[in-house]
Protein backbone atom coordinates (compact mmCIF):
# COMPACT_ATOMS: atom_id res chain seq x y z
CA UNK A 1 0.00 0.00 0.00
CA UNK A 2 3.16 2.49 -0.86
CA UNK A 3 1.91 5.92 -1.75
CA UNK A 4 3.16 7.55 -4.76
CA UNK A 5 6.13 8.91 -2.64
CA UNK A 6 6.98 5.12 -2.13
CA UNK A 7 6.24 4.54 1.77
CA UNK A 8 4.34 7.65 3.76
CA UNK A 9 0.66 7.28 2.20
CA UNK A 10 -1.37 8.12 5.25
CA UNK A 11 -4.91 6.39 5.86
CA UNK A 12 -6.70 8.78 7.98
CA UNK A 13 -4.45 9.50 10.55
CA UNK A 14 -2.18 6.97 10.36
CA UNK A 15 0.74 6.73 8.60
CA UNK A 16 2.60 3.62 7.19
CA UNK A 17 5.84 3.07 8.89
CA UNK A 18 8.57 0.06 7.22
CA UNK A 19 11.03 -1.49 9.39
CA UNK A 20 13.34 -4.64 10.34
CA UNK A 21 16.24 -6.14 11.73
CA UNK A 22 20.30 -4.87 11.42
CA UNK A 23 20.52 -7.75 8.84
CA UNK A 24 17.63 -7.22 6.81
CA UNK A 25 16.36 -10.49 6.74
CA UNK A 26 13.21 -8.80 8.58
CA UNK A 27 10.90 -6.42 7.62
CA UNK A 28 7.52 -5.59 8.38
CA UNK A 29 4.91 -2.44 7.86
CA UNK A 30 3.07 -0.59 10.93
CA UNK A 31 0.46 1.43 10.50
CA UNK A 32 -0.29 3.86 13.18
CA UNK A 33 0.48 7.76 13.62
CA UNK A 34 3.32 9.45 13.35
CA UNK A 35 3.27 10.97 16.77
CA UNK A 36 4.77 7.78 19.01
CA UNK A 37 3.87 6.66 22.78
CA UNK A 38 7.01 5.14 23.55
CA UNK A 39 7.44 2.61 26.77
CA UNK A 40 10.42 2.66 28.63
CA UNK A 41 9.72 -0.94 30.47
CA UNK A 42 12.41 -1.74 33.30
CA UNK A 43 11.13 -5.32 33.58
CA UNK A 44 14.05 -8.13 33.97
CA UNK A 45 14.25 -8.85 29.94
CA UNK A 46 13.42 -4.73 28.73
CA UNK A 47 16.06 -3.95 31.28
CA UNK A 48 18.61 -6.38 29.77
CA UNK A 49 17.49 -5.67 25.94
CA UNK A 50 17.24 -1.91 26.60
CA UNK A 51 13.91 -2.03 25.32
CA UNK A 52 11.57 1.07 24.09
CA UNK A 53 8.47 -0.20 21.98
CA UNK A 54 4.94 1.30 20.83
CA UNK A 55 2.02 -0.53 21.08
CA UNK A 56 0.23 -1.45 17.90
CA UNK A 57 -3.04 -3.57 17.18
CA UNK A 58 -1.82 -6.67 15.30
CA UNK A 59 -4.58 -5.76 12.10
CA UNK A 60 -2.39 -2.42 11.69
CA UNK A 61 1.48 -4.63 11.39
CA UNK A 62 2.07 -7.15 8.78
CA UNK A 63 5.55 -9.23 8.60
CA UNK A 64 7.21 -8.51 4.81
CA UNK A 65 9.76 -11.00 5.14
CA UNK A 66 11.80 -13.02 7.13
CA UNK A 67 9.28 -15.51 9.11
CA UNK A 68 11.34 -18.15 8.77
CA UNK A 69 14.59 -15.87 10.13
CA UNK A 70 12.62 -15.38 13.56
CA UNK A 71 12.86 -17.26 16.69
CA UNK A 72 10.74 -17.21 19.74
CA UNK A 73 11.59 -16.68 23.62
CA UNK A 74 9.83 -16.77 26.40
CA UNK A 75 9.93 -16.86 29.89
CA UNK A 76 7.67 -16.81 33.48
CA UNK A 77 3.85 -16.44 32.09
CA UNK A 78 5.21 -17.11 28.33
CA UNK A 79 2.17 -14.59 27.49
CA UNK A 80 4.87 -12.30 26.20
CA UNK A 81 6.47 -13.49 22.64
CA UNK A 82 10.37 -12.08 22.37
CA UNK A 83 10.90 -12.61 18.80
CA UNK A 84 14.22 -11.51 17.49
CA UNK A 85 16.57 -12.19 14.57
CA UNK A 86 18.24 -15.37 13.60
CA UNK A 87 21.49 -13.89 11.67
CA UNK A 88 21.74 -10.52 13.43
CA UNK A 89 20.06 -11.43 16.99
CA UNK A 90 17.91 -7.71 16.82
CA UNK A 91 14.00 -7.96 18.09
CA UNK A 92 12.70 -5.24 15.90
CA UNK A 93 9.02 -6.38 17.54
CA UNK A 94 7.20 -8.62 19.71
CA UNK A 95 4.42 -9.96 21.34
CA UNK A 96 4.18 -7.94 24.59
CA UNK A 97 2.85 -9.59 27.78
CA UNK A 98 0.49 -6.14 28.18
CA UNK A 99 -1.16 -6.83 24.79
CA UNK A 100 -1.06 -10.04 23.57
CA UNK A 101 -3.75 -8.89 20.91
CA UNK A 102 -1.07 -6.58 19.91
CA UNK A 103 2.77 -5.85 18.87
CA UNK A 104 5.41 -4.06 20.55
CA UNK A 105 7.56 -2.55 18.07
CA UNK A 106 10.73 -0.95 18.14
CA UNK A 107 11.27 2.71 17.55
CA UNK A 108 14.87 2.68 16.65
CA UNK A 109 13.94 -0.22 14.13
CA UNK A 110 11.79 2.34 11.86
CA UNK A 111 13.24 3.51 8.48
CA UNK A 112 13.81 7.33 8.67
CA UNK A 113 11.55 9.85 8.01
CA UNK A 114 8.04 8.71 8.64
CA UNK A 115 7.97 9.64 12.86
CA UNK A 116 6.64 13.24 13.28
CA UNK A 117 7.32 13.05 17.21
CA UNK A 118 7.83 10.63 20.29
CA UNK A 119 7.38 10.91 23.36
CA UNK A 120 8.73 8.26 26.45
CA UNK A 121 7.06 7.21 28.85
CA UNK A 122 8.42 4.93 31.90
CA UNK A 123 6.74 2.23 32.92
CA UNK A 124 7.36 -0.24 36.34
CA UNK A 125 7.50 -3.28 35.08
CA UNK A 126 9.68 -4.81 38.14
CA UNK A 127 5.85 -4.04 39.92
CA UNK A 128 4.16 -5.48 36.31
CA UNK A 129 0.77 -6.26 38.28
CA UNK A 130 0.15 -3.06 40.11
CA UNK A 131 1.26 -1.06 36.87
CA UNK A 132 -1.17 -2.58 34.74
CA UNK A 133 -3.40 -2.03 37.33
CA UNK A 134 -2.70 1.58 37.86
CA UNK A 135 -2.46 2.30 33.79
CA UNK A 136 -5.47 3.77 32.26
CA UNK A 137 -4.69 3.53 28.49
CA UNK A 138 -2.15 0.65 27.98
CA UNK A 139 -4.52 -2.37 27.42
CA UNK A 140 -6.46 -0.26 25.07
CA UNK A 141 -3.44 0.53 22.84
CA UNK A 142 -3.29 -2.53 21.31
CA UNK A 143 -7.06 -2.22 19.63
CA UNK A 144 -7.44 -0.80 15.96
CA UNK A 145 -7.39 3.26 16.15
CA UNK A 146 -10.01 4.56 14.40
CA UNK A 147 -9.05 6.49 11.32
CA UNK A 148 -10.38 10.19 11.05
CA UNK A 149 -10.97 11.70 7.61
CA UNK A 150 -9.22 15.11 7.23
Amino acid sequence: MAGPDGGQRKTGSLVRHTGGCHCGAVRFEVWTVPDLHIFNCNCSICTKKQNRHFIVPKSHFTLLQGSENITTYTFNTHTAKHTFCKTCGVQSFYTPRSNPDGFGVAPHCLDPGTIKSSRVEDFCGESWEESMQNHLTIRSMSMPIPETHQ
